[in-house]
Formats: C-alpha cells, structure tokens, sequence
C-alpha cells in the first residue's frame, strides 16, 4: 500500500498591527506619558504664587527667596535632556520647612500647605522671648521650649522691662542661634519660681498698698543641683532645682515672714532652701 505524507503547511503569524495587546500597550503608554506631562510641565500646575503670613520680625522676601530656591525641580528625560519643573506635585514640603528652620533661628514652626491649582500656603509661627539666657558677655533672647534665636546686649532685654536674666556660669560649648541651650524641664522651674516670688508680698514697715513684691531680677545656674535667684533688693536664694520647689518656696515665706524682720532684709546676703527642713540665711559682714 502506497502511504502519502500530508503536505506542510507554513503558519502565518498576525501582523502585530492586529494584535490588542499591542495597541491596550500603545495607549497605557500615551495615557502614561499624558499624564507624567500634566503632573510635572502643565503651566496650569506650576507654582505661581507663594502665599506667606505669621512672620512679623522675618522678612517676606527673604522667606520667599529660600522657598523659590527649593520649589525649582530637575526632572532628567531620555537621552540626557534635563528639564526643570515648578510643578505643585512635586514640591518637597518636608525639605522646605527644614531649610526655612535652619536658616531662621527666629521661627519656631512652619505649616505648608498647597492650594491647589498652583500655590504655596505658608504659615510661620514665631519665638517669643520669654527671658534673656547669658554665657559670659552674650546674651540672647530665650524661648519656652529652650531655645535662644536673638541675640541682645548684656545690660538690656530688648525694651522688655519685666523680663529677667539667667545667667549660666556652668561650662557648654560654643552658643549657636536656634540651638537649645536649657532642657524645658529645668526652663520650667526657673520660670515657676520667677512667677511665685513676683506674686508674693514679703512683709514690710511700709503701708500695705505699698508693699514692694519680692522680684527676682537674675538667676544663675551654678550646677545641676544650685540655682541663685538674685532679688530686687540685692540678695539671694539658693534652690536646687531637683527637688520639690513648692516645698523650698515654702521654707522661704516662713522665715521671711517669722525670723527676718522688714528692715532687716536689706542686709541679707542670701537664703539657703536646698537642704532638709530648714532654712539657714547669712546677713552680710
């Protein structure tokens, strides 16, 4: 029996032309593209205005021409093309506020936000001085969180005639604008006891709508474990700042007002409140 072989049939392959795979690609590509193009060149996104408020002693310029250095983006394309971009998508908020913070002691916060489709809302919230911190012959302007960011001279707090002075004879490194010079913990208790002695009445020969509150004018760190509160009337108390100082207040209204009569207390050198129950004082030589 004679066997026949069947003839070889060659398969056309399809054009890729028809091929819908192909063109599903073609079009995520151009959609892709289209959109890359929107997000980082569209004039309609490119950041136009920056809108500043909160900044009374940092100038508005000065802040914008920090912003604008940081808001520019290089975008490399294909085949080595750099482009640059102002786009809103792409702004990067986190750097800008480091930069705006290191570059400005006097700012305490910096809130952004976009506003969309192409600005910038910036608020700047600013230190306020709440009393002068002295090393040696330098003196700055002091904030709640510990923070010096202004400096002044030694004899003046900036026009504030409330404010008052610490003085810091402990040995720390080199002072740097909007560095942390005090832990807001110990900051604290200076302020708490500045404010209880400002309000307290110490007894007097004087008619009692006169009398004088007991100010404290400075307080020097002397170590970890001594405070000098230096009052208006020329003498000293001695706290330590890690133990209870309700409890050193305490000791020190009960001398004044039973052991050291009024016209005596010129003549204090200081009260000592750092030890036990007691409250030992010296009159000066």
């Amino acid at each position: 029996m004679r066997k026949y072989r069947k003839p070889y049939r060659v398969k056309k392959k399809k054009s890729i032309s028809r091929n819908r795979f192909f063109w599903l690609g073609v079009l995520v590509l151009i959609i892709s593209v289209g959109i890359f193009y929107l997000i980082c060149f569209a004039s309609f996104f490119q950041i136009k205005e920056i809108k500043i408020t909160g900044n009374q002693k940092v100038l508005t310029e000065s802040l914008q021409k920090i912003i604008q250095n940081q808001i520019e983006q290089k975008i490399i394309l294909g085949g080595g093309w750099v482009a640059s971009s102002k786009s809103i998508f792409l702004v990067n908020i986190n750097r800008i506020t480091e930069d705006v913070l290191n570059n400005f002691p006097h700012i305490a916060g910096v809130k952004i936000s976009r506003d969309f489709p192409s600005a910038l809302n910036i608020i700047i919230s600013e230190r306020i001085g709440l009393t002068v911190w002295c090393q040696g012959e330098k003196c700055f302007l002091l904030d709640g969180e510990g923070v010096i960011f202004d400096p002044v001279r030694n004899d003046i707090s900036n026009g504030v005639e409330e404010i008052f002075k610490i003085q810091n004879l402990m040995s720390t490194p080199e002072l740097k604008l909007g560095e942390k010079v005090i832990e807001k913990e110990k900051l604290n208790k200076i302020l708490e006891i500045e404010s209880k002695l400002r309000d307290y009445n110490p007894p007097t020969t004087l008619p009692q709508e006169r009398a004088p509150n007991l100010k404290i004018s400075e307080v020097s760190i002397i170590s970890e474990e001594r405070l000098n509160a230096k009052t208006s009337e020329g003498w000293e108390i001695y706290f330590n700042p890690k133990k209870d100082i309700d409890w050193q207040l305490t000791k020190l209204r009960a001398v004044l007002e039973e052991e050291i009569p009024p016209e005596k207390r010129k003549d204090l050198e200081y009260i000592e409140l750092r030890f036990g129950n007691f409250a030992p004082y010296k009159y000066r030589d």
